[in-house]
């Protein structure tokens, strides 16, 4: 195994849980996001000499120019998607990167099928969430900006990297109904809200952040 689960010192569910109470003053509402949130064992998706540093609500470098999302976004982003519903339903992430923010859907989703277009990043992944074996959890390689058409429609879908623009296909691959969060720009980011409905797709723009951009193609 990497490392414990349960963490010591800087690991441990004590520090986990004074993440929880962060994220809970700086704004985060839902019990259920907190909840997930505090399930996961973050220290067992960063790396060994960085594990000191995991509950820091910042984001931290996984290689291949990639990083861990900070949390406070994680759990944002997760508690937009899930705002009034009972649960986010089969979910789509695109940029699993390492693992962790995967891990957190699945204590909230039915089903999650994560994207990454990395391939040495994904056997990262797939060796991290192997500790916590989630029955629920799906891995792909593939270019996140073409979706699953092959698993569509998703009741949620959530991107880890910064689109320029919507992709098309990922508003094909929205269910009725369905909700997609991610950070749109290219400089200047922001949080985007898409809600599917009959009548078409309506758009919210929230509040900015900063992601690495979303690439095309695999490696």
């Amino acid at each position: 195994m990497k490392r414990e689960l349960a963490g010591i010192g800087m690991t441990s569910p004590r520090t986990r849980a004074r993440m929880i109470e962060r994220l809970r003053a700086d704004g985060i509402r839902d019990e259920r996001v907190l909840a997930a949130m505090a399930a996961v064992p973050r220290h067992i998706f960063v790396e060994e000499a960085l594990a000191s540093r995991a509950y820091e609500d910042t984001a931290l470098p996984i290689g291949l120019k990639q990083t861990i999302s900070q949390p406070f976004i994680v759990a944002r982003m997760i508690e937009l998607l899930a705002a009034g519903r009972e649960h986010l339903g089969k979910t789509l992430e695109i940029g699993a990167g390492c693992g962790y923010q995967a891990a957190v859907l699945a204590q909230m989703a039915k089903d999650v099928y994560a994207i990454e277009r990395l391939a040495q990043l994904l056997d990262k992944a797939r060796a991290n969430l192997r500790h916590l074996r989630l029955p629920n959890v799906r891995l792909k390689h593939a270019d996140g900006s073409l979706g699953l058409a092959e698993a569509a429609p998703f009741d949620t879908i959530i991107l880890a990297a910064a689109a320029a623009r919507v992709p098309q296909a990922l508003l094909g691959q929205l269910a009725v109904g369905g909700r997609m969060i991610l950070p749109l720009g290219g400089e200047d980011q922001a949080l985007c809200l898409i809600e599917r409905s009959a009548r078409g797709f309506s758009e919210t723009r929230l509040e900015s952040v900063r992601f690495v951009p979303l690439l095309a193609g695999v490696e």
